[in-house]
């Protein structure tokens, strides 16, 4: 028996490769690319470690042409959903019980997998699979996914360091319990890296998952759970259920053996899966740990004193990388009169020069938005915009959809604080500023903190610290991620943990320890060694 007590190192990020013309990492990927381009795979089910195919199939399509069929998967039934429920909890207590070592060093080979054999892989089926450029999927698919994979057992290791005092005829410890049952998980399209987490950190404290991953990533995530497998992960920890998100989320919430749910994705899914837990409440054997991200109307905020390059140059890529369609992607601006004219006119022209395109012409800064329903619904806020009196569009606001979902990057401006593009969550290239006066800074700070329903990521520009310090302040709630002369996007596992409050979820901060405690359950145990030969307390035999 090994009774060593093992202390991980802190991890080092992974290092973002350069994919230059020529340089091996692009040769390697090229190849890859082409090699997925030319063939269709079939996704199944997994089970327990074994595959499942049920009949009732649907296609993953390419945004950037929606004509390429890149894989057929299989949808999983009630029954489908049933089956993984119990493979997961079968699963649990063998896993559970095995040295948290193991489960480390089988998400670290994890880890290792994906930075060496898997790289090319994960890159191209998330590039075609989710049309993000080399830059994006790399510093997602790969990178993020890995530090994910390395902090959480460096994380874990620092949780399971946490034990209590002991005293005189006492010793008294802490066991970190995974959770009673199963986990389930649902995943979002835009970043395959929180597919990764979403099960990677239950898992790391020995729970076992339900893994629900969105339709539109369904490539990318196939390959992540082979590597899962690859790695050692034991059959039945991890259950991989494609399919409509109703069917699987009503029968896993059905069931008493639920013990959690892990979520990235939309307010009203979410919204409802916290409704259904709370109408089964009765029936779970514990109550379950809800933990969610679900979305944001993410700001810059201009002082006077700001830098008018400094800020066009970090909203048009905190509002226009990967196609606005992140969480945290600046959607909203509040820019002094002072400076909006030189603001407007470099976001402007950057934003004309963005070239777009498929993810193979490695020039294309952007890419497709991710289907049709998503195209549909942002067209729908350009159209609204160009027939208000209150707006105007002064770039982008065109689109085609014929081929591929492509959106021009679109700069709004609006005289209303309060207009519907600065509320309400558009998840696209869409940005919408609006003038204030430079003498009514603070009743511009107020509308920034109470216009939108969300809190997830903002930043401020200024040269002038105090008032940053002053701003950063007042803004307190506002956001969960909170950036001072920077853009709002682009959080690093272990250096900004990621979460907000408000409409945005839980804030339970991935890429942190805050995350990993929500999935297990302390037990205090106190062991007295010598017991008491009287009941009674000695003041009470004084005569």
């Amino acid at each position: 028996m090994n009774n060593a007590v093992y202390d991980f190192p802190i991890p080092v990020n992974e290092q973002v490769k350069g994919y230059l013309k020529g340089s091996a990492e692009r040769l390697d990927l090229e190849t890859e690319l082409k090699k997925q381009s030319s063939k269709q795979i079939e996704i199944p089910l997994i089970i327990g470690g074994k595959e499942y195919r049920t009949g009732d199939t649907g296609n993953v399509t390419a945004p950037h042409d929606h004509n390429k069929v890149l894989a057929v998967y299989h949808k999983a039934d009630k029954k489908a959903v049933t089956q993984a429920v119990k493979a997961a909890v079968r699963a649990n207590k063998e896993w559970a019980d095995l040295a948290w070592t193991v489960r480390a060093s089988i998400l670290l080979k994890a880890a290792e997998l994906i930075s060496t054999k898997y790289r090319p892989i994960m890159n191209s089926a998330t590039m075609l699979g989710q049309s993000k450029n080399i830059y994006q999927s790399e510093i997602d698919a790969v990178c993020e996914t890995i530090d994910f994979l390395k902090f959480n057992v460096y994380f874990a290791g620092r949780i399971y360091r946490i034990q209590p005092g002991s005293t005189f005829n006492q010793l008294n410890r802490m066991e970190f319990r995974p959770l009673e049952g199963f986990v389930l998980t649902v995943s979002p399209f835009n970043f395959t890296s929180i597919a990764a987490n979403l099960n990677a950190a239950p898992v790391m404290m020995g729970n076992a998952t339900v893994w629900k991953p969105a339709t539109t990533s369904l490539l990318s995530n196939y390959y992540l759970m082979q590597i899962f497998r690859e790695a050692g992960v034991p059959d039945g920890v991890i259950n991989f259920v494609p399919g409509q998100g109703s069917v699987i989320g009503n029968t896993a919430v059905s069931s008493n053996d639920l013990a959690g749910i892990h979520f990235t994705g939309s307010n009203p899914t979410f919204n409802g899966l916290w409704r259904s837990v709370s109408e089964n409440l009765p029936s779970y054997r514990s109550y379950p740990r809800l933990v969610g991200e679900t979305g944001g109307k993410d700001f810059i905020f201009v002082h006077p004193s700001a830098d008018p390059h400094d800020v066009a140059v970090n909203a048009v890529r905190g509002a226009f990388e990967y196609q606005g369609q992140k969480c945290s992607a600046a959607s909203r601006m509040y820019i002094p009169r002072s400076l909006y004219k030189k603001i407007r006119a470099y976001m402007t022209d950057m934003a004309d020069d963005i070239k777009m395109g498929e993810v193979t012409d490695h020039a294309n800064f952007m890419n497709a938005v991710i289907d049709k329903n998503s195209f549909d619904n942002i067209v729908s806020y350009i159209e609204y915009a160009k027939g208000s009196p209150d707006a105007k569009v002064v770039a982008g606001g065109t689109y085609d959809g014929s081929e591929g979902y492509f959106i021009r990057p679109t700069i709004i401006e609006t005289t209303d604080p309060k207009f519907k593009l600065m509320e309400e969550e558009i998840f696209g290239p869409v940005l919408t500023y609006f003038v204030y006066d430079d003498t009514k800074l603070d009743e511009a700070l107020d509308l920034c903190d109470s216009t939108s329903p969300y809190g997830l990521t903002g930043a401020i520009f200024s040269k002038d610290r105090v008032a940053a310090s002053e701003m950063c302040n007042r803004l307190r709630y506002s956001a969960g991620n909170f950036y001072i002369n920077d853009k709002p996007t682009g959080a690093v596992v272990g250096m900004q943990p990621f979460g907000g409050s408000r409409a945005s979820g839980t804030n339970d901060k991935a890429g942190g320890e805050f995350n990993l405690l929500r999935w297990i359950s302390p037990r205090t145990i106190k062991e007295t060694f010598v017991a008491p030969e009287d009941y009674r307390y000695p003041y009470m035999t004084e005569k």
